[in-house]
C-alpha cells in the first residue's frame, strides 16, 4: 500500500498547492515582470528575490503534486475493526510511570507530535499497530527502550 492519509490531510496538500498555484505563484510572476521591465537585472533586487521566491514556489507545488498522487485517502472511520489500533486510530497509552499520553496515528505529512498526531511509519506508531487494550508494547525511541501498554482505542 502507498502512503496513507486522512482524507483531511488530503484536502490540506490540496489546499496548499491550489495556494501556490492560484494565489502566490501569480503574484510573484507579476512581480518578476514588473521588475524585469526595470532595466538592470543584475542588481535588482526585486526580480532576483522574485526568481527565488518562483523557484522556491514550483519546487513546493512539484513535491506537493507528487505526494498527491503518491498518497492512498483512507478514512478511519471506515475501519471496521475498532477493537485494535490501526490507521486513523487514536490511542491512550500509559508507560511505565503510568504517565498517560493519546496520540493519533495519521499519515507521514500530517504527522506533528506537538498536537498529539504522529506519523504512521514512526517507532511508536509501528510499535502500536494491532495492539489491542491491554496489550503491552516495547517501543525503541531514540532514548532508549520503553514499555506502553494500551488503555483505550477510539475511531472518528
Amino acid at each position: 500500500m502507498s502512503d496513507p492519509i486522512t482524507p483531511a490531510g488530503f484536502e490540506a496538500l490540496r489546499a496548499e498547492y491550489t495556494q501556490l498555484m492560484s494565489v502566490e505563484r501569480p503574484a510573484t510572476v507579476d512581480i518578476v515582470s514588473w521588475a524585469a521591465g526595470n532595466g538592470d537585472r543584475s542588481e535588482n533586487g526585486d526580480y532576483i528575490y522574485g526568481r527565488q521566491k518562483l523557484r522556491a514556489i514550483d519546487r513546493r507545488a512539484g513535491f506537493l503534486a507528487k505526494r498527491m498522487k503518491a498518497v492512498t485517502v483512507v478514512d478511519p472511520a471506515a475501519q471496521t475493526d475498532h477493537s485494535r489500533v490501526w490507521f486513523g486510530a487514536t490511542v491512550t497509552y500509559a508507560d511505565a510511570d503510568d504517565n498517560e499520553r493519546t496520540v493519533t496515528l495519521v499519515g507521514t505529512d500530517e504527522g506533528d507530535p506537538a498536537a498529539g498526531r504522529i506519523g504512521w511509519t514512526s517507532p511508536m506508531a509501528r510499535a502500536l499497530r494491532g495492539a489491542a487494550v491491554g496489550d503491552v508494547r516495547r517501543v525503541a525511541l531514540p532514548g532508549g527502550e520503553i514499555e506502553v501498554e494500551v488503555v483505550g482505542i477510539d475511531y472518528p
